[in-house]
């Protein structure tokens, strides 16, 4: 494959820094959109983005050039080429992991919500940035023939074409990398979709977990790995980080969300106020109906005791006259008899 991608005089422009490039600005996109959704401000993301990428880059090339001191023994400027590929992706996320956390405690945000923003962006950038290998002929895997790779029916021709290096043929181990890449990034979306009430980083600990199981097998296939001694370092990472995150996914799992805990009191103390108020309210009406009864009551057993004492009275008044008329009557009949 013919790594350059077209020259303008006599600068040219490679498809490795073509690949990175999109990777970088489709990784901007998605993480913008993913703090949209979370309430985050997208100029927060912006800066945590700049710095990132760069010492994700330098973290990548350091990374490689650490674990291939001798090729450059001879050639320094050769370092600073990174057009020519030579970037670890392991560095990368080391370094890159290392800005977040900086970044998070500058700016007093939880590091582990800005890192399940920027998990789906990340994966999908690797996958992007595998196809720069292809074109350089880097990161592939053991010699084979054009039969094996035309009996993996998921390796498109090209590709096939493409892995004809010096006149043999290769294992396309970054295609294996893109499409493992490209699952990861569907998992982290369906996770993000389907499970509503993870918790902070949950998503970042699957991400590293896939990631790290799948290149620790593809990295069997790899002939020009990083080594430390006998073992390839690439392994050797991905088992640290398979496990650590492994065991970190599970203590956030069972840990108890303070805040949450904190607001669900508080929920829970209002409403518990506010049922008193209610009651409080509801034995006030009630001991002020009673109240109204009782003087409706009063006010009636009152009006009676002054009906009946008007009846008394009347009925009085009218004993008394017909006592008056009797009297009046035998007086008569006395004055009559005596004339």
């Amino acid at each position: 494959m013919n790594p350059v991608m077209f020259n303008i005089g006599k600068i040219e422009f490679r498809w490795y820094s073509f690949f990175i490039l999109i990777a970088v600005l489709l990784g901007f996109v998605l993480a913008l959109r993913e703090a949209k959704k979370n309430s985050i401000d997208k100029d927060l993301i912006f800066d945590m983005g700049f710095y990132t990428v760069i010492f994700g880059i330098l973290g990548a090339r350091v990374y490689y050039v650490l674990f291939n001191l001798k090729l450059y023994q001879n050639d320094f400027i050769e370092i600073f080429r990174l057009w020519n590929g030579g970037l670890a992706i392991h560095g990368g996320i080391i370094a890159g992991l290392l800005t977040i956390f900086i970044f998070s405690k500058v700016k007093k945000v939880k590091m582990l919500k800005l890192t399940d923003i920027v998990a789906p962006s990340l994966i999908l950038g690797q996958a992007i940035g595998r196809w720069g290998n292809f074109f350089n002929s880097e990161a592939h895997g053991p010699v084979t023939t054009i039969a094996n790779l035309q009996n993996l029916k998921f390796i498109p021709n090209f590709i096939i074409k493409g892995m004809k290096i010096n006149g043999v043929y290769y294992h396309p181990t970054f295609y294996y990398e893109f499409l493992w890449c490209m699952l990861g990034f569907i998992l982290l979306l369906l996770i993000k979709l389907l499970y509503k009430n993870r918790k902070d980083g949950q998503l970042t600990c699957v991400y590293l977990m896939w990631y790290s199981a799948g290149r620790y097998f593809i990295e069997s296939l790899r002939t020009d790995s990083l080594m430390f001694k006998n073992f390839k370092v690439a392994q050797i990472i991905s088992i640290i980080l398979f496990i650590i995150s492994f065991v970190t996914f599970f203590i956030i799992l069972f840990k108890k969300d303070k805040i949450k805990d904190k607001i669900k009191e508080e929920k829970k103390e209002k409403a518990t106020k506010k049922k008193k108020r209610a009651k409080k309210v509801s034995d006030k009406a009630k001991n002020k109906k009673e109240e109204i009864e009782e003087e409706s009551k009063e006010k009636e057993l009152n009006e009676d005791i002054d009906k009946t004492k008007k009846e008394k009275k009347t009925t009085g008044k009218k004993k008394n006259s017909k006592k008056t008329k009797n009297s009046d009557k035998i007086t008569k009949e006395k004055s009559k008899k005596e004339e």
